[in-house]
């Protein structure tokens, strides 16, 4: 009886395929667990990002569900989040630091957004131990390991990413990545 492990009907066949010789460029998760998370999120934060460019700026203010989720609210809360979770910015009141500014424009929000990432990005370049504790807000009492805030911060912009794509559908129709 041959090996299951042989089988790429049984496994992840890119992984196979690249075992058995194939000339496959990448091997999906090759560079190591933090360089995968990081690129995870980055993916995510692009969709946002990639739904919120080119939206007026009323489109992007107006709510398209009930609860008042609008595609400027989704920036908002993301770069907010971004600073806290890896910047160690200190917050209150989530509803206070998610609503977007009065009068501001989208693409300011948006380049908000990306300074955000920016400054994240200047943080994790430093991370090398991904079962380092870190606290949040610095000093606060929230304890969490790095890999519990990168997955998590993979699971809020994805969860968030993908009300902006049906935002965004409800604007203009636009849909995909």
């Amino acid at each position: 009886m041959s090996d299951p492990a042989d089988d790429p009907a049984d496994g992840d066949t890119r992984s196979w395929a690249a075992d058995a010789g194939d000339q496959a460029a990448e091997v999906l998760g090759g560079a190591g667990e933090l360089a995968t998370l990081k690129e995870f999120l980055g993916y995510m934060r692009d969709g946002v990002i990639r739904k919120a460019l080119d939206v007026s700026d009323d489109a992007g203010g107006r709510a398209g569900v009930p609860s008042g989720t609008s595609i400027a609210w989704i920036v908002t809360h993301l770069a907010a989040s971004e600073r806290f979770w890896f910047c160690g910015l200190t917050v209150d009141d989530w509803a206070a630091v998610s609503a977007p500014p009065a009068g501001r424009p989208i693409s300011a929000m948006i380049a908000d957004y990306r300074n955000a990432i920016t400054e994240a990005e200047t943080i994790l370049d430093c991370w090398d131990d991904l079962d380092r504790v870190q606290v949040r807000p610095p000093g606060g009492e929230l304890r969490a390991t790095a890999r519990w805030i990168l997955q998590h911060m993979i699971t809020e912009t994805a969860r968030h990413a993908g009300h902006a794509d049906i935002l965004r559908e409800q604007i203009d129709g636009s849909v995909g990545r």
